[in-house]
């Protein structure tokens, strides 16, 4: 480890934090309408089309498997360039194709459509956020992702609900092109306008640290672990399956929990909010799990928060009414909070940042193969046996698997890592 003494003081809002609230509302928008509203658009779009159930979530499948096709590149443009222009791009690409999806006159043309929103998922959602943070913090770096998540954990909160009123009000054509240029107004502009690079543009070091007053405390800048050594190392892969089974069985409640519900009797209008309480729940799962996983060891963590999941899908399953539903929805809103921050944290701290972006793809195209998979193959598993019942029992035993798998994945043994730690001490 190497050593350097730099006097220093912090400014008074270091600009990382303004990129953070920046990026989360930008997340909100990008996430409630390239993905949320999805799943609220199915019985419209079935209705007025005549497309099956299996075949719509297919379109969805098909772009989160380009996210996680397109995720691997991008990372590693994200370590080279930085988000700024990618994530500017991606916004206009996207409110052009949510232009284009409300105009789609056959299936073909919604997988067409659905294909290129899936690469435009990987340039606009948190893996390009997740490596800003990365670079701008490290001391505070739960923190900005904490904060990060818990805004845009509104997404679903806000944009559901939504789009089911404009779907009501419009038709699901029209309530589209509304979407698309809220998203386009206010995604591409921030974008363009806040995002920088590295601190050191700035004359900054991560967290804040500027030339100037002296400080009494040491700054430690942490390991960095290249792609190769990383997927040598057994704790990546087993990182890797627990996640994509955790993600697998949270994807398939998300896209299948309005038809789930509208299919035992209840209202659209109950689907919609009970789905949009999803997201209201994550907001505690983010806050008090992230924050707990600054002080205890984040692997046993995120193991306990994936146990909440299959407790969530047994309560929907076995106590009937309203309150089996809001009680599945609210352990499993917990657990679906805290599962893409528990993700990013543990990456930064198992990785370092130098090759977050790329390391962070590899790992997210995994897990985007399984929350690929996922809505195509719950939508026929339904079709299959006419019930979603067998279909949440199979979810059960899926998410236990990834709650006993994820705490074999340990940090990789120092003697491993690239030598990139270097501690600075102020004064």
């Amino acid at each position: 480890m190497t050593s350097l003494s730099i006097p220093h003081q912090k400014p008074r809002l270091y600009y990382g934090w303004i990129m953070v609230v920046a990026l989360a509302i930008t997340e909100v928008i990008s996430w409630g309408i390239l993905y949320y509203t999805f799943s609220i658009f199915i019985t419209p779009m079935q209705e007025s089309e005549g497309w099956s159930r299996s075949a719509l979530t297919g379109a969805f499948s098909l772009a989160l498997l380009m996210n996680g096709i397109a995720g691997t590149y991008m990372g590693r443009l994200l370590d080279r360039h930085g988000a700024r222009w990618l994530m500017t791009l991606g916004s206009c690409a996207a409110l052009l194709l949510i232009l284009a999806w409300s105009a789609v006159p056959s299936l073909a043309a919604l997988y067409l459509v659905w294909a290129g929103i899936g690469v435009t998922m990987a340039m606009v959602l948190y893996e390009p956020a997740f490596a800003v943070i990365a670079t701008w913090f490290i001391e505070k770096r739960g923190k900005a992702i904490t904060l990060l998540t818990f805004i845009g954990g509104l997404a679903s909160v806000i944009f559901i609900p939504l789009s089911n009123r404009l779907i009501e009000d419009h038709g699901w054509r029209e309530a589209l092109v509304i979407l698309a240029v809220i998203l386009g107004s206010v995604t591409i502009p921030i974008h363009a306008l806040f995002l920088r690079r590295h601190p050191h543009d700035l004359g900054l070091l991560p967290d804040g640290v500027i030339a100037g007053e002296k400080l009494h405390h040491t700054i430690h800048l942490e390991r960095s672990i290249p792609l190769k050594i990383a997927m040598e190392h057994a704790s990546f892969w087993w990182l890797t399956g627990a996640f994509m089974l955790s993600t697998f069985t949270g994807v398939a409640m998300m896209i299948h929990l309005s038809p789930y519900l509208v299919d035992n009797g209840y209202s659209t209008t109950f689907a919609a909010s009970a789905a949009g309480a999803v997201g209201l729940m994550s907001l505690p799962g983010r806050l008090v799990f992230t924050w707990i996983g600054d002080y205890l060891p984040r692997r046993w963590v995120t193991a306990f928060v994936f146990g909440l999941q299959p407790c969530g899908f047994l309560a929907m399953v076995t106590i009937s009414g309203e309150h089996g539903i809001m009680l599945g929805i609210g352990l499993f809103g917990l657990a679906f909070g805290a599962l893409t921050p528990a993700r990013a944290a543990l990456i930064a701290e198992y990785y370092g940042s130098a090759s977050y972006g790329t390391i962070n793809g590899m790992l997210a195209f995994f897990v985007t193969f399984a929350r690929a998979i996922a809505p195509v193959s719950t939508g026929i598993a339904h079709d299959a046996a006419h019930s979603y019942n067998p279909v949440l029992w199979g979810l059960v035993f899926i998410s236990l698997a990834a709650s006993f798998i994820l705490p074999l994945a340990k940090p990789i043994p120092h003697d491993k890592e690239e030598l990139s730690s270097i501690e600075i001490t102020a004064g």
